[in-house]
Parts: structure tokens; sequence; C-alpha cells
């Protein structure tokens, strides 16, 4: 990939375990007729500047679905000390890196299956035209209500002083959609995020992640809508 002059190689990094504890097998349950995983690996091909889609996974359906469908992605199957549910993803990213060559790594999931391509393509233009003033990337839903403390202190606001709420100064949420970073944060800080993050918001609805049935219930009507031409 070339991009004001530069050249970056970019691989997107999909990992998805075959098992699933609070919604069963949702990685390829079906949502309006295909399989989950299929919505995001549609999303990433599309996009002009990834140069590689990597699906990790420990799932035989998961493979075979990538093999019959989506030819020129790049299959990584996940060795079984890396398998359990307790173990760290930035653990699976590291393996995963070792195995792949890319100046940059995008990580998202399957799981937020209403990124459309625009927004990622949009998203690696803003970092990589922005030279060397960020070192990695991550999605943020801004958020503006009103936020306590367990114990009941504000965290974003004064009591005393009731501004609207759309007059809030925003605070941005981490919404695990997407990850840029290279292999060196990833290997020398354990996390995908560097010193420097940009943080790129998304819209809302776009960002929704599915964890659990009430989220798969909420997206796949979502989903529906787009499909149907609507807007989000």
């Amino acid at each position: 990939m070339k991009l004001d002059g530069t050249t970056h190689r970019i691989a997107a990094l999909v990992p998805m375990r075959h098992d699933s504890e609070r919604v069963i097998g949702k990685n390829y349950r079906l949502l309006s007729g295909r399989p989950l995983f299929h919505h995001i690996l549609e999303t990433l091909l599309e996009c002009d500047l990834i140069d590689e889609v990597v699906v990790d996974t420990d799932s035989a359906t998961i493979r075979e679905g990538c093999t019959s469908h989506f030819p020129t992605v790049t299959l990584i199957d996940r060795p079984a000390e890396l398998r359990g549910g307790n173990v760290p993803m930035n653990d699976i990213l590291i393996h995963d890196c070792s195995l792949v060559e890319a100046d940059l790594f995008l990580q998202t999931h399957s799981t937020n299956p209403l990124l459309r391509a625009e927004t990622i393509t949009k998203a690696l233009e803003h970092f990589l035209l922005a030279g060397n003033a960020y070192d990695s990337m991550f999605t943020v839903t801004p958020i503006q209500t009103r936020l306590w403390t367990v114990d009941g202190k504000p965290i974003n606001h004064d009591p005393a002083v009731l501004l609207r709420t759309q007059d809030l100064p925003p605070i941005m949420e981490e919404n695990s959609c997407l990850y840029l970073f290279d292999a060196d944060i990833l290997r020398t800080r354990g996390s995908r995020i560097g010193e420097r993050p940009l943080l790129y918001p998304l819209d809302p609805l776009e960002a929704w992640d599915i964890d659990d049935e009430a989220d798969w219930a909420v997206v796949e009507s979502l989903h529906r809508r787009c499909a149907s031409g609507s807007d989000l």
C-alpha cells in the first residue's frame, strides 16, 4: 500500500475462536443468512489500503468457510497453548505478528459486522497522513453523559453546574473495533497501544460490538436496516 509517497504494508488480523461462552458459536452463527465472520472479512477485503487479511483460528468450521469463500485470506492455525479462553489477546497477536510480514497490523473482530470499509479506510488515511505524529491507533466512542464513580463522586461534571449533556466534554470509550500498531510496539510494550496513540472516533451505531444475546438482537436489527438501503 502506498499513500503520500510512502509505502506501508498493512496486514489485517482477525482472531476467532471456535467456542464462545455468552453467544454460542457466535463467530459462525448466521447473521442475515451468512456466518458472522463473513461480514468483517468482506469489509476488510474491500479496503484498498489493506494488503493482506489474516484469520487466526482454532475452528475447523471457520477454516473451511475461509477456504471456500475467501481463498485470498491467510489462515493461521492457533497453537494449542494459545487456545484457552483465558489466554491474553496480546499473546495471540504476538504469535501472529511473528508469522506475518507487515509494517503495520490492523486488528479487528468478527463481532463488529457493522463496520464499513470506507470507515476503516478513512481511519487508516488519517493515521498515515499524520506522519510520525502517532505511533498507534485505536477507535473510540465519544460519551457525553454524566458519569460517576461507584462511591458517588462525579467524574466528568460538576453537579452544581447542570450543563446539558451535549455540552459536557466528551470522554472517550475504547470500543475494541480497530487497533493499528507495529510489531515492535506489541513486543516491547505488551500492548497494541503505544505512547502516542491516535484516538479515532466512530459512529456509536457502526461501532456496536456483539458480546451477548441482547447485542446480537440489536446488531441483527441494524444490519437488516442497512441491507434494506436505510442509513444506520
